[in-house]
């Protein structure tokens, strides 16, 4: 059925139309040129050349001669560059805008990192899990091979030792790293706010300009309020009595938000709420407008989406939504750049969005706060549950039954209670002495580092491939893991050898723009078929072809 409407008339010039549905699908998955669309009989087509004439009188009835035909519709041209927020990717030096999400113990590795860069889009090195001196070392790695590149580091909320999270952010001040991903974060914290505030200054124009850059990955209404409003001054204030900022510094806080970005975390791998990212969104950005007014800030606070983005109809929905950029996670771990093992690369390419599920974190065990992760192949999830119940249930070890404490030591330490301890000790006295000294005092605080240390040791032993103990795998992953690997079923990229982290991002932002346009032709009245919902990845051949002479991988 063709639409009612008419746009003008189109010219038929030297080439000739092209007619049918799949000549429609053609022309909208060339995404750098436009779409006119035209009707021929009881058929539709495409205008190629020619020219068009623009309806002047709706009550036109000239009859349609063998080189005119009725003019439909039109859809511009969508080059994956165009989406999203052009401030943002501006401010952040990017051509596209897809941000790669921080995952912790390097999983978001340097070579994931630079590799994102130079194809112009951003990604946050996973440095949470990791001792100061290897994030130092990645620091240096990345300042050596993507000098003038886009890039960033991951801070996250360390409640359990402020002092490393201090540390942290002195180490990125020190390096000049000047833009974060901040997770974790239930409130502000010395540390986040000293990055923040240190080296701010005003320009010439008389805008304040802070030096350091902060993404906010959030997924709470009250979280986002904290990271909208200027620096807390309960915490400016001993930041200038300590002489780590100055008065200036202190006073020009309060004309700035904690953070340039929000990143709406929805239904993520690793920390999450599940939030759904429809509910969730459109509610972050509603209390950024609110939060605007209210402080009359001179530059705009971008919001962006993460939490279950791993196809081109999840990127297409997350820009129509109002997104300024999408950030993905679990997919990119699956990827040849993620610092993990060929054995949890196959693994993730083997889930289904229902293969997750909620365990207990190792960084907040006894707050009782979970992550997401996979649960197909591993037993993980189950005996993180265990550990948080024993710890729930027991004041010291000892009190566990025998027969409970008989299974730990032979499944889950595969040693005594007693040596686990000896090595749990040894790490805490390298880390942080002061918790090994709380555990001689405090049985319950002792068993809770020995299980932590299970918890910590789980993703090592997935990043490593430690055979022996696949079992005991923790692979943080969300659904979206599972929604990719149903779009890429049957493809090239259904194998994990395939999988390369830019080759992904590309064919999810080219597949969002062509989603876009067909809608564009579907508000003007064009219909499609079913089949026209199926958008196969691309080859770097392809993409290239498409995206030229822009096109970087």
């Amino acid at each position: 059925m063709l639409p009612k409407t008419q746009l003008g008339w189109w010219i038929k010039g030297s080439i000739e139309p092209k007619m049918g549905q799949s000549a429609l699908y053609n022309a909208l998955n060339q995404v750098t040129e436009p779409v006119h669309v035209i009707a021929g009989g009881d058929q539709i087509g495409m205008a190629r050349g020619g020219c068009f004439i623009p309806m002047e009188d709706k009550n036109e009835t000239t009859e349609i001669g063998t080189e005119r035909f009725p003019w439909i519709a039109s859809v511009p041209a969508l080059h994956p560059t165009r989406l999203g927020s052009r401030e943002f990717m501006q401010t952040n030096g990017l051509n596209y805008p897809y941000v790669m999400g921080a995952m912790a113990n390097g999983i978001t590795s340097v070579q994931m990192v630079a590799t994102a860069g130079d194809a112009g889009m951003l990604a946050f090195f996973g440095a949470a899990g990791l001792s100061i001196a290897q994030i130092e070392t990645a620091i240096h790695e990345l300042k050596e091979c993507s000098p003038h590149k886009p890039y960033g580091f991951n801070l996250i909320h360390s409640p359990s030792d402020p002092n490393l999270e201090m540390e942290t952010a002195r180490l990125y001040m020190d390096n000049g790293i000047r833009l974060i991903s901040a997770s974790a974060f239930m409130d502000m914290t010395l540390a986040l706010v000293y990055y923040r505030v240190k080296g701010i200054q005003k320009d010439i124009d008389g805008c304040v300009n802070p030096l350091n850059r902060i993404v906010a990955k959030i997924s709470r209404e009250e979280v986002a309020r904290k990271f909208l409003a200027p620096p807390p001054d309960k915490l400016i204030e001993p930041l200038v009595e300590r002489g780590w900022i100055t008065a200036q510094e202190a006073q020009l806080a309060s004309e700035i938000p904690m953070a340039d970005a929000l990143t709406a975390e929805a239904d993520s791998g690793g920390h999450t709420d599940n939030r759904p990212a429809l509910a969730l969104l459109p509610t972050i950005q509603s209390i950024r407008d609110a939060a605007a007014l209210t402080y009359g800030y001179q530059r705009s606070v971008m919001v962006g989406l993460g939490g279950g983005i791993a196809t081109p109809e999840s990127a297409a929905a997350a820009f129509t939504m109002g997104a300024d950029y999408i950030v993905t996670g679990s997919i990119n771990q699956a990827c040849l750049e993620a610092g993990t093992s060929d054995s949890v690369r196959q693994m993730l390419c083997e889930a289904g969005q229902a293969d997750v599920t909620m365990a207990p974190a190792a960084d907040m065990f006894e707050m009782g706060v979970k992550v997401q992760v996979l649960k197909r192949g591993t037993m993980f999830p189950l005996r993180a549950a265990k550990l948080y119940d024993l710890y729930s249930t027991y004041d010291a070890y000892e009190n566990i039954p025998e027969t409970q404490r008989q299974i730990l030591e032979r499944d889950f330490f595969r040693r005594s209670f007693s040596e686990e301890w000896t090595h749990t000790k040894n790490f805490f006295n390298n880390c942080d002495p002061r918790q090994v000294e709380r555990a001689r005092n405090d049985s319950k605080h002792k068993m809770a580092l020995v299980f932590r240390s299970y918890l910590g040791q789980s993703s090592n032993w997935a990043n490593k491939g430690e055979a022996s103990r696949k079992i005991d795998y923790q692979i943080w992953c969300g659904p979206a893991m599972g929604a990719f690997n149903q779009w890429a079923q049957g493809s090239f990229l259904q194998l994990p050898q395939h999988r390369r982290v830019v080759l992904l991002a590309l064919n999810i932002l080219v597949g969002a723009a062509i989603i876009l346009r067909r809608q564009s032709l579907r508000q003007q009245g064009i219909q499609f078929r079913d089949e026209s919902a199926s958008i196969p990845p691309r080859d770097q051949n392809e993409l290239a072809e498409l995206l030229k002479p822009s096109f970087q991988l």
